[in-house]
């Protein structure tokens, strides 16, 4: 009862090809093909990770801030590590 049948997929294929008409089906079918490639197309563009971004050249300054916040990190009981 909840499931298609056979019988409604006969329908609904009768009822595409009188509202379309005979001729009209094919083009219908190919205009569908091609925003469905047309849409494949725009996925796999999308689909790109961005470009990388240069890295910071290691230095002095990244050391010195690792430096600086080790030194002002304090325990859980508020010493100084």
């Amino acid at each position: 009862m909840g499931a298609f049948s056979i019988w409604h997929i006969v329908i609904v294929l009768v009822v595409i090809l009188l509202v379309f008409g005979a001729g009209k089906l094919p083009r219908v079918m190919g205009d569908f093909a091609k925003g469905i490639k047309s849409f494949k197309a725009g996925m796999k563009e999308g689909a790109e990770p961005p470009p990388a971004t240069p890295t910071p050249p290691a230095g002095n300054v990244t050391d010195a801030r690792a430096t600086t916040e080790a030194s002002n990190t304090t325990t859980n009981t508020g010493e100084k590590v």
